[in-house]
């Protein structure tokens, strides 16, 4: 099964589901996660910065391909609520601008 390991909250590891978003793999472990639209796809308060493990990402989605184009979404990010991952592990990071505010989050 795949596995997101979260850097900045404590090395936190989240098994990933085939074909479940990592915004639902976050939600279903308790973890809160900043999604301002709901998960749609509509803004990019989900975002996450992928430190290790771009190939183990499924195809960019046609959000994510608008948010790039438009200069929202770097190339190291990806969308939480859109992204599910193949296999393999991944890392990442919660960017600065995205932390919530009840969270621990380390450097």
């Amino acid at each position: 099964m795949p596995k997101l390991t979260v850097q900045n909250l404590a090395n936190l590891e989240v098994k990933v589901g085939q074909g479940q978003s990592l915004l639902k793999a976050l939600q279903a472990q308790g973890t809160d996660w900043m999604h301002a639209c709901g998960g749609k796809g509509r803004c990019t308060t989900c975002r996450i910065i992928v430190l290790q493990g771009m190939e183990h990402f499924g195809p960019l989605t046609d959000p994510e391909i608008r948010y790039r184009e438009k200069g929202r979404l770097k190339d190291n990010e990806r969308l939480t609520c859109q992204c599910t991952l193949t296999g393999g592990e991944v890392m990442g990071r919660v960017p600065d601008q995205t932390k919530l505010p009840h969270l621990t989050y380390t450097s």
